[in-house]
């Protein structure tokens, strides 16, 4: 798919992408030896970033899903986390990573991760594609990282804006002639 460069700039190509999917399932699958381990996606954006990443965890996995959001349709989040999506699962004694496409503001996260350690996981930690510390509101951070970026709205491989452009192939920066309206 392509779009024109005016309204988004590549950032991480497919080949990058690929690459950090196999990085970070690496050092997953060595992390996790002899453990049984529940990932859990969080929907919408994270939705390619787990596919990809868990077909280079080279282990035995269970999967579950959450859609969580603070976005709504806009370019920054809330502060407040609406859930549309629970657990399917019982984490209670299980070791848990939740993958998420980007840490930003921290505002998501932070209260998602308190509401699944009430659940009494035997640990709990964080995936993230992007984590972008520049907007970071809460003290939280992920134990595994893709990319580091800078404060800029990026879209693609998930991503959105108003749910479009998550089928882009790469993730690309998005021109803020496109949400200037806001």
């Amino acid at each position: 798919m392509r779009m024109d460069k005016d309204i988004c700039k590549v950032m991480f190509n497919e080949v990058e992408l690929q690459g950090v999917c196999k990085r970070l399932g690496e050092q997953i699958t060595k992390d996790y030896e002899g453990k049984d381990l529940l990932i859990v996606g969080i929907l919408n954006g994270a939705i390619v970033f787990v596919t990809d990443l868990m077909r280079q965890i080279d282990r035995q996995i269970n999967i579950d899903f959450m859609s969580v959001s603070s976005y709504g349709n806009g370019t920054t989040s809330s502060g407040n986390i609406h859930v549309a999506k629970d657990l399917n699962s019982d984490i209670a004694g299980r070791n848990v990573l939740i993958v998420e496409d980007i840490l930003d503001t921290g505002n998501t996260l932070h209260q998602l991760t308190n509401m699944l350690k009430e659940r009494n996981p035997a640990s709990l930690k964080v995936c993230v594609l992007l984590d972008k510390p520049a907007r970071r509101e809460q003290e939280i951070y992920a134990d595994y990282v893709g990319y580091t970026i800078p404060d800029a709205f990026v879209v693609g491989y998930g991503l959105d804006y108003a749910e479009e452009y998550r089928n882009l192939p790469y993730i690309g920066v998005l021109s803020p002639s496109v949400y200037s309206h806001e």
